[in-house]
């Protein structure tokens, strides 16, 4: 039986020299237009859309796309969670994470972010590198060490599994610590890396995880 190209009678999806894209993100409106910036550029259709992860699996399952586009703020299993899921069962799926496309700049810069992707590249959007990036950056030209070697190795170990999607009361239960003590390891996570909360937390321990793993 021929796999299914588009759960979204996009004719563009049979096109077989189109890439093929899903979006996994809870608001409709935002899909909405994501879509419709990235079908200003003949190369790409939106073939399938989804609102949270379990949706979004089946989707990828039966469309198995090109790239998925996957918002980290998605509700219930967040989006670090589904990414690890994704990973895990479609190991050569480009992903492009909307924690680093942020939403108020992705319109502006979603086919520059698939197109880096797509030539496999990590993507950070503008705002995330100025944040993130650069700052270790310029520690380490001013001859300062690499931020994540002030960790522990205990904030090390809590920072992978961050990155891996793992929350609060999954790590606790890993390492058998309790929860506040892990809420505590973060905090001085995030102070270490001069991070601004848990989110960015998160989106430097999915980006560090995926730099290092490369």
């Amino acid at each position: 039986m021929k796999d299914a190209r588009s759960t979204n009678k996009n004719p563009k999806c049979e096109e077989p020299e189109a890439k093929r894209i899903v979006i996994v993100d809870d608001h409709p409106l935002f899909r909405k237009g994501l879509q419709e910036m990235i079908h200003s550029n003949g190369n790409f259709a939106v073939c399938g859309e989804a609102g949270d992860a379990a949706e979004a699996m089946g989707v990828i399952r039966k469309l198995n796309p090109d790239l998925a586009i996957v918002d980290l703020s998605l509700p219930g299993a967040n989006g670090i969670e589904l990414i690890k899921n994704i990973r895990a069962e479609f190991s050569k799926l480009p992903i492009l994470a909307e924690g680093y496309v942020m939403k108020h700049e992705a319109m502006a810069n979603v086919i520059h972010a698939i197109h880096e992707v797509f030539n496999g590249r990590p993507y950070l959007s503008p705002a995330m590198a100025a944040q993130v990036i650069t700052k270790f950056a310029q520690r380490q030209a001013e001859g300062e060490a690499d931020a994540v070697e002030r960790l522990s190795d205990r904030e090390l170990e809590i920072l992978e599994l961050i990155g891996k999607g793992h929350d609060v009361r999954q790590i606790a239960k890993r390492l058998n610590l309790s929860p506040k003590t892990v809420e505590t390891h973060r905090s001085h996570i995030k102070d270490k890396l001069d991070l601004k909360n848990s989110r960015e937390v998160a989106r430097f321990a999915l980006q560090w995880l995926s730099t290092r793993d490369a």
